[in-house]
């Protein structure tokens, strides 16, 4: 039984769209609103792009950049709340930390699509080149 579960949590890692489409499906015959399932969906795979860009990065280059990653996290974080500080004149947390963790999807699902590509590239390369 927790094979399973270990299992059905890599998919989730490995594919996080998957678990975006999962959530949104879910959110959405739960709340019928299909703007308010995007949004939960949207903040629930957050969390698995960040988790899929560490693997993947361990993937490729055999080596954990976790702390870097970290550290992007935190970086991007100050940065959020100095600029709406600097725009408004006061904070709002609620505000910044949406803005903070859509940024951050924005961010990881492209380094996702990325680290992907690119993987795939250096996978083909690498079996091509050992053909040969």
């Amino acid at each position: 039984m927790s094979t399973f579960f270990s299992s059905i949590i890599a998919a989730f890692v490995m594919i996080p769209l998957l678990g975006y489409v999962l959530v949104f499906i879910i959110c959405k015959q739960v709340t019928k609103q299909h703007k308010k399932a995007v949004h939960m969906a949207l903040d629930v795979s957050t969390l698995l792009f960040i988790v899929s860009v560490h693997y993947l990065i361990l993937a490729i280059w055999k080596q954990s950049f976790l702390w870097i990653i970290f550290l992007s996290l935190l970086i991007i974080a100050i940065i959020f709340v100095l600029l709406h500080w600097k725009i408004k004149n006061e904070i709002n947390f609620a505000l910044v930390i949406k803005g903070y963790w859509r940024f951050n999807f924005l961010l990881f699902f492209t380094a996702y699509v990325v680290l992907m590509m690119f993987g795939l590239i250096q996978s083909v390369n690498a079996f091509v080149a050992g053909g040969l």
